[in-house]
């Protein structure tokens, strides 16, 4: 499929795994691809040379997308280089650490919702004016929004609740001109969960959902690459599951 051939896409939060993998779909489908990363500047580059190798343009930026105006920079070069961006991607955001309600202090809530929800509010403003009709945002809520989320996670998990509805509302707001979804992911093979899951656990959950086993970062990028995508042309506020069947919503 070649579904974005003439398109320029930006995949914020795309140095590894899910925004890498969401990187090269849209590339392979013809996209131009820019790539914004924070701290994973290797993953990015080597991301931008997979691109090259497929014939397609790319640009790595780097942009700390809860700072206002290395969101709106970042977004800027990515419509200088390229012009009208047709789609926009926000993968960027973490766990941080797991915090109990007792561990947490105010800056660290702060710091959780400002990488996972105030991140995505100052690219979307940034990106929607640049946007072409018919365009698309794909956001990132997860499972830990529809279910609370695991030991350590309630502000994650409310972050991420809050990016549904966030999808929700700019999806009333940016209509009909620009479509606005979420993906809800579970348990996939992640640095996410090599850094803040135990094995243990990754083991019981891929064990409870119906396809007993984890997912992988390319099966969430080919949902995201439909949702961007005129095939989803009829789609707007939804927030997709993507879990193997763990959770039914």
């Amino acid at each position: 499929m070649q579904r974005f051939v003439n398109r320029t896409v930006v995949v914020a939060g795309a140095g590894r795994d899910i925004g890498r993998a969401c990187a090269i779909r849209f590339a392979e489908e013809g996209a131009n691809v820019v790539l914004t990363y924070n701290g994973a500047a290797d993953g990015a580059a080597k991301a931008v040379a997979e691109i090259e190798k497929l014939g397609r343009s790319a640009v790595a930026i780097k942009a700390d997308l809860t700072n206002a105006a290395e969101a709106e920079a970042a977004v800027v070069a990515a419509a200088d280089r390229f012009g009208t961006i047709h789609g926009l991607v926000h993968v960027a955001g973490g766990l941080i650490a797991r915090k109990t309600m007792a561990e947490m202090d105010e800056a660290f809530w702060h710091e959780v919702l400002d990488v996972n929800l105030t991140s995505l509010f100052l690219t979307a403003k940034a990106a929607l004016p640049r946007m072409a009709k018919g365009g698309a945002i794909v956001t990132f809520s997860s499972q830990a929004g529809r279910d609370g989320g695991g030991p350590g996670a309630i502000a994650y998990a409310t972050s991420k609740g809050a990016v549904m509805t966030f999808t929700r509302g700019l999806a009333k707001e940016a209509g009909p001109g620009i479509r606005v979804n979420a993906v809800c992911p579970g348990m996939i093979a992640t640095t996410f969960h090599d850094t803040f899951t135990k094995p243990e656990v990754r083991e019981r959950v891929a064990g409870a959902a119906l396809m007993k086993r984890e997912g992988a970062s390319e099966e969430v990028a080919a949902l995201v690459a439909f949702l961007a995508s005129d095939d989803a042309a009829y789609i707007t506020g939804a927030c997709y599951d993507i879990n193997g069947g763990v959770l039914f919503s």
